[in-house]
């Protein structure tokens, strides 16, 4: 029996990388899903967009699992555009169980270097498309009557400043607040809400040049080996990053029965890397 046979759940940013695996965990666990993802580049993100095949692979992988999956391609920045999905989603499916918050994308620079597009493009994708995400999904949650979770994938740059990313740990900041507000908010209903933490995870978001070259300024074009210094000495485990699945068991965690009370909560699942 799964935690969550019966069930279902709204994945963003769901064709690679930490969406993908919670889709793929989550029809293990018995949940059909509705999945979305933007399928294409964005102006100011690091490293290559996700894309329509990306997205179609995660559909086979839920699919193996027997359990169903409507999957979209919806930019997270337009609001129309992803209640329309969700309605689509749920009208389809029967129902809407769990909201995982979880696209997101990141660049990096001095905060006052940024030019105007730059952080308004990192806090609306961020910040925004958490919003909006929880904004269409409430409604479905509180009609059900059946309580529920949501779940925004923050960031340990939503608990600590660090440098040269200042947009993106304003946005992440920025969801904690939205998190602890609509905990409140969405309580009498039987609603948790809580954000996870992560630090650097195993996905295309660490994995580019761009990244290597904030960690590797001294070099011209720094490759793989030469960050690897640099990722070894960032959490305070003698890990190098995590995994797409160890987010995606605390995202579980928060989804299912099994943290029934838990709500407002940030929850780090980072190796230590917030400690330092």
């Amino acid at each position: 029996m799964g935690k969550l046979d019966g069930q279902v759940a709204f994945i963003t940013g769901a064709a690679r990388g930490q969406g993908r695996s919670h889709a793929v965990r989550f029809a293990e666990e018995g949940a059909d899903i509705i999945a979305v993802d933007i399928c294409s580049p964005i102006t100011s993100s690091v490293g290559a967009p996700a894309t329509p095949e990306d997205l179609a692979e995660t559909v086979a992988q839920v699919e193996a699992h027997d359990r169903r999956i409507v999957a979209s391609k919806v930019d997270i920045r337009d609001y129309e555009a992803l209640r329309a999905a969700l309605d689509d989603g749920v009208a389809a499916l029967g129902r809407l169980d769990v909201v995982c918050a979880n696209a997101g994308m990141w660049n990096y620079g001095r905060v006052h270097e940024f030019d105007e597009a730059t952080w308004q493009e990192v806090i609306d994708i961020n910040l925004t498309g958490a919003w909006h995400t929880a904004k269409a999904a409430v409604p479905h949650l509180i009609a059900g009557g059946r309580g529920g979770s949501i779940v925004f994938t923050s960031s340990v740059a939503g608990l600590r400043g660090y440098e040269n990313t200042g947009h993106y740990v304003a946005a992440k900041h920025g969801v904690v607040g939205l998190m602890r507000t609509l905990a409140l908010e969405l309580a009498p209903q039987m609603i948790r809400v809580n954000t996870v933490h992560p630090s650097n995870v195993d996905t295309l978001m660490i994995h580019n040049e761009e990244t290597y070259r904030l960690f590797r300024p001294d070099l011209a074009e720094p490759t793989f080996e030469d960050a690897m210094d640099v990722f070894e000495t960032m959490n305070a485990m003698p890990v190098r990053w995590l995994e797409p699945q160890d987010i995606t068991n605390a995202v579980l965690f928060l989804a299912c029965a099994d943290s029934r009370y838990i709500t407002g909560a940030t929850l780090p699942v980072d190796a230590g890397f917030a400690l330092k």
